[in-house]
């Protein structure tokens, strides 16, 4: 297979959350034949600034990323369809009429999603991982769906799992109630989603919750710890290091 160079942004809520996901990301990039390098100035893209209306930080942080990213060679991969949507859709627009306009659209045209870049890009399913006896479920992120255009990757990803059973997710696409600062300005109306969501895994059967976003599976996992559930919450790409001399995935 041959070796493609990747830029990794690894996300604000990855680094200081969740290491592990960018860990395991670093793992099944190489698995699948590329080399990583991690831009090492980057920071936030900017997105809770500018979901705020705090369109000059947010600006400020984009001119910020699209110097660092710029300065770079090959796919930009990130594994976030809420990050990844930022930079796409909203950094040309953010950026029209200033001189980094054009590293804007430049960056933009080179960044793919995780799980976009594996099936779409590298036409890489099977990464020989696996998980026996798991029986796994895939909740669909708004961003990576409406933002993206993503649609059956990571099912795809997770079907080829040694051992692993994907059981289908009614309103898989369906929010789950996070929606970045919605969720601390109408904190019900998003439990209540939430809680939509949560009904329908318990029915999957499912044992563990799958997902590409980390804000979305936070939000879950808070949901599930608090009602006492054993269902384990993974993002899809930990589920893709395990085997082949990765950890345990559950």
């Amino acid at each position: 297979m041959a070796t493609a160079e990747v830029q990794l942004l690894v996300t604000c809520l990855v680094d200081a959350m969740a290491p592990d996901v960018g860990k395991a990301t670093v793992a099944v990039l190489e698995r699948a034949g590329c080399s990583v390098s991690f831009p090492s100035g980057q920071t936030c893209c900017g997105q809770p600034a500018f979901n705020v209306g705090l369109v000059p930080d947010a600006r400020e942080m984009a001119i910020h990323t699209v110097d660092v990213l710029d300065a770079t060679d090959g796919p930009i991969v990130v594994p976030s369809g809420s990050c990844a949507a930022m930079i796409v859709e909203h950094y040309p627009h953010l950026l029209r009429g200033t001189p980094s306009a054009e590293k804007a659209g430049r960056v933009a045209d080179r960044v793919r999603e995780l799980s976009q870049f594996l099936v779409d890009d590298l036409g890489i399913t099977d990464l020989a991982a696996n998980c026996s006896g798991c029986k796994l479920t895939v909740h669909k992120s708004c961003h990576g769906l409406r933002g993206l255009g993503l649609g059956d990757e990571v099912d795809r990803l997770m079907r080829d799992i040694d051992g692993a059973e994907v059981l289908d997710l009614e309103g898989a696409e369906e929010c789950c109630g996070f929606g970045g600062l919605f969720s601390v300005e109408m904190p019900e109306v998003s439990a209540a989603i939430m809680d939509t969501k949560l009904d329908r895994v318990d029915d999957t059967g499912a044992s563990v919750l799958v997902g590409g976003d980390i804000s979305c599976l936070l939000h879950l996992e808070g949901g599930l710890r608090r009602r006492g559930s054993g269902v384990v919450v993974r993002h899809f790409v930990e589920m893709l290091a395990a085997g082949d001399g990765g950890e345990d995935a559950t």
